[in-house]
């Protein structure tokens, strides 16, 4: 099989516009979680999120785009144009029949979903813009990626809740790898932070309305974020032929489906995917140097992800950098783990581990090194991304220096 490559990153989000800005502020432990703006907020019993702030989509896109262009489109734009701008990629006829787009996405078109409701039920309305359907599709954005850089090899959406990331990267791995393609946009791009969306997920009783503390006692709950992260996955040969910078390699990518209870994460299912990734990467446990978590900030999530990775590492976990970024960038559901990787690019290029903010009091059930409140310098050669969704899927990452 092939090794794979990422030469290129690109990403839009509640701390920043791109990778460098998202790095600094990843580093400075900034929280970019804020009183939600939007229509009905003070309908919300939770009224705070990780909106991307300072976003003007008018000048960005022209109008006949924003027709078209759901605001989870618009990200995953923005992050790909990034993204292949770093590659250096020249995209010419014979690699675009061998190029193509993967992205996670769970909530599809959500505020255009929110809009057009309110303009049938709300306003009584019996007409709705012709390009609802193309806006709102999950597929939108994997679409508009393809035909804004001609991909015409293999492009999808994956939707597999807040797992989506993880597993669209983990087929564009597998796209690589195979050759069935050369090169490989993919991502995630999520933009839930309506009122319908919220409110959503308000009934659930997950959400926190004061902040997100993942891994410490007093946590309260998640707290939604918008956004999108989008990467060049590349054939390794390839890129060093063509003189790109390596970024990372890819190293290797497992799933699992704990085939439980819709909502209760499994201890067995998150750790058969974090062993599944490691064997598919050829890395021992002891390799690895830093875990970017899941991390949620609920009870459920972060004492059976720590449970599973005691199992996975064994004597290992006491001495691993585990975190949790969500904290900063919210929770960003189906584009959650792409952003997430951001974290473990940093850590081994930049030798910086993202530290896990608002940790205020020990849990034991998650008496690891959660990385709290303050980055942490440290040389780190392999890690683990983890992402676990509601339906009880789990997909994990893991990725090598270059």
């Amino acid at each position: 099989m092939r090794r794979v490559a990422i030469t290129g990153a690109g990403t839009i989000n509640a701390l920043g516009h791109d990778v460098p800005s998202t790095f600094a502020a990843m580093r400075e432990g900034r929280c970019g979680i804020d009183q939600l703006a939007l229509r009905d907020v003070e309908r919300l019993s939770v009224q705070i999120g990780a909106q991307v702030k300072d976003y003007d989509e008018t000048a960005r896109f022209g109008r006949q785009q924003l027709t078209l262009f759901d605001r989870f489109t618009q990200f995953a734009l923005i992050a790909a144009e990034q993204a292949v701008a770093q590659s250096g990629l020249v995209l010419d006829d014979a690699l675009k029949l061998r190029a193509g787009a993967i992205l996670g996405n769970s909530g599809g078109g959500l505020s255009t979903v929110d809009d057009n409701y309110r303009t049938v039920y709300q306003e009584g309305k019996n007409r709705v813009h012709p390009f609802v359907v193309p806006r709102l599709m999950a597929n939108a954005a994997s679409s508009a990626l393809s035909m804004q850089h001609g991909l015409q090899g293999p492009t999808f959406t994956v939707s597999s809740a807040c797992a989506s990331s993880n597993h669209a990267m983990g087929l564009a791995l597998q796209m690589v790898r195979s050759g069935a393609a050369d090169v490989m946009l993919t991502g995630g791009s999520e933009a839930m932070l309506c009122f319908g969306g919220i409110k959503a997920w308000e009934g659930l009783r997950v959400m926190s309305s004061d902040a997100c503390r993942p891994f410490s006692a007093n946590r309260s709950g998640m707290i939604q974020g918008e956004g999108a992260a989008v990467f060049v996955f590349e054939d390794w040969d390839r890129a060093v032929s063509r003189g790109a910078e390596i970024l990372a390699e890819v190293a290797g990518f497992g799933m699992t489906a704990d085939a439980g209870e819709i909502v209760t994460p499994s201890v067995d299912g998150a750790d058969r995917a974090m062993r599944a990734a490691l064997a598919d990467a050829g890395l021992s446990a002891e390799s690895i140097g830093y875990v970017n978590a899941h991390g949620t900030g609920t009870a459920a999530n972060d004492r059976t992800e720590c449970a599973a990775l005691s199992r996975t590492f064994g004597n290992h976990a006491g001495s691993l950098m585990i975190s949790s970024t969500k904290a900063m960038h919210g929770h960003v559901i189906g584009g959650t783990g792409a952003i997430e990787l951001l974290a473990c690019l940093m850590a081994l290029r930049e030798g910086v581990v993202a530290p896990t903010i608002g940790y205020e009091a020990p849990d034991p059930d998650c008496l690891l090194d959660v990385v709290p409140n303050v980055a942490r310098d440290a040389k780190v050669e392999a890690c683990l991304s983890n992402a676990f969704a509601f339906g009880g899927l789990n997909a994990v990452l893991a990725l090598k220096a270059a």
